[in-house]
């Protein structure tokens, strides 16, 4: 079978050929303006998390792909970052674009859309000089209209500009200048309660450059995280301390004495970063989402949508093989064959084809589907399929975890019987394979035990 002898082509993602150099820009409106853990909400989070898994996806079909804002190594957010396994771009000392925004500072005090909001625009003090703290009035309403632009919020009107407006548009000028592509995508991940403010962004920056027509600037809009139960009002940083202490209840209450020591300090964070993922990114980006944050209900035994589920059957592949070749240094099994010597027809279960058809052989395309909407997209909002993969991963584990209960893939120790043993291991390997890349769009390494 070709499939399971050419399993690379199947289970790896596929870069799409493409004669220009396509270069992404992911502006995560949550991070800006240095907010500390504590302001950091848990739709925050969810624009963060979405942000990371969608780089993932769009350099894994070639693209250039660029994160904002970058962040200072060792503040409180890096190491949040750090704990929910977020790849961020960070430096050890805080970036500073005072040039650039200098330079924007000047333009707009000379634009036909601007006013300065403590000086008169045109008294020689105005020009001469310009406060870093200074407010302009900015009437982006006049600019909508005068350049016929549509899906922008019909209340923007007078807008007054700050400093970190400016700042926030001089980092993204400064990333596609650094680009020599030919265009630009600038995607504002944003929570509904802000994309109101960025679409003031996305405007201003239109004002501000010239050469913005390289730059096409596009909403990523995502739905309000509402919280119920005890815990309500928790800050993305308590999200995580009390997912992370439902974990640790339910390893303990699992493995009893075990559950102690830096290895199992790393699962069990490991785990409630996968868990959390899931949580968050498995409903479509657009729709709003509900947290039961009860006590009662643990986010490590939420059934077969959470992502515990989806670790621990990625774990019993792990476990399969592990006993596997152990049985081969005992002796009780021959190595595994060259898989040109594997006798596919063994597969005779409807489970073992469900798993081929349904999983391994789309599986590329099931990672391009997340993004294809990015170029036909159209109007200032996208929307994209951002939930496919946990669905997917969830969907596998459900249909593996059914196969694997009633399949015994590690049989007697007989020869007529390793033909079968055999080419299940292969299509386990398969599973196995497409599991690891599946989880890898989501920063999260695969577990290597129960």
């Amino acid at each position: 079978m070709h499939v399971l002898s050419n399993l690379p082509l199947y289970t790896r993602p596929l870069k799409a050929p493409s004669a220009k150099k396509k270069c992404v820009i992911l502006n995560c409106a949550a991070l800006q303006g240095n907010k500390g853990p504590e302001s950091l909400t848990v739709s925050h989070l969810r624009t963060i998390l979405l942000v990371d898994h969608l780089a993932v996806l769009l350099r894994q079909q070639g693209c250039v792909v660029h994160t904002t804002p970058n962040l200072t190594q060792k503040t409180s957010a890096c190491n949040l970052l750090k704990l929910l396994r977020v790849a961020w771009p960070s430096t050890r000392q805080t970036t500073s674009n005072e040039g650039g925004v200098s330079n924007l500072r000047k333009i707009l005090s000379e634009s036909v859309y601007a006013q300065l909001g403590k000086f008169d625009a045109h008294s020689d003090q105005a020009h001469n000089k310009l406060p870093k703290d200074n407010v302009f009035k900015v009437h982006l309403r006049q600019f909508v209209k005068e350049k016929e632009l549509e899906g922008y919020d019909a209340n923007l009107d007078m807008a007054l500009v700050q400093e970190e407006a400016l700042r926030q548009i001089a980092e993204l000028q400064h990333v596609v200048l650094q680009e020599d592509a030919e265009e630009c995508l600038v995607i504002h991940v944003v929570g509904c309660e802000e994309q109101f403010q960025q679409q003031k962004i996305d405007l201003l920056w239109q004002i501000l450059d010239n050469g913005v027509d390289r730059v096409t600037q596009r909403h990523l809009v995502c739905g309000s995280v509402k919280i119920t139960g005890e815990n309500s009002h928790l800050s993305a940083v308590q999200y995580f301390q009390f997912r992370r202490s439902q974990m640790q209840e339910a390893s303990v209450m699992k493995y009893g004495n075990l559950v102690q020591g830096e290895s199992w300090a790393e699962i069990i964070s490991s785990m409630t970063s996968a868990s959390i993922r899931f949580e968050l990114l498995a409903t479509a980006h657009r729709s709003p989402l509900n947290l039961d944050m009860t006590q009662a209900v643990n986010i490590s035994t939420k059934g077969t949508k959470s992502g515990a589920f989806v670790m621990y059957n990625c774990a019993r592949l792990a476990t399969l093989f592990d006993h596997f070749h152990k049985s081969v240094q005992q002796g009780l099994y021959p190595k595994f064959p060259e898989t040109s010597q594997l006798n596919f027809s063994a597969l005779q279960e409807e489970g073992e084809w469900l798993l081929l058809y349904n999983y391994v052989i789309p599986f590329r395309e099931v990672l391009c589907q997340t993004t294809q909407s990015l170029s036909s997209a159209k109007g200032i909002r996208l929307t994209i399929n951002t939930e496919t993969v946990c669905k997917f991963l969830v969907n596998l584990s459900i249909d593996f975890s059914s196969y694997y209960n009633r399949a015994h893939i590690l049989g007697e120790p007989l020869d007529h019987l390793f033909n079968q043993m055999f080419a299940r291991l292969q299509l386990m390997k398969a599973l196995r394979e497409v599991f690891h890349t599946a989880l890898g769009t989501l920063h999260i390494a695969p577990p290597s035990q129960l």
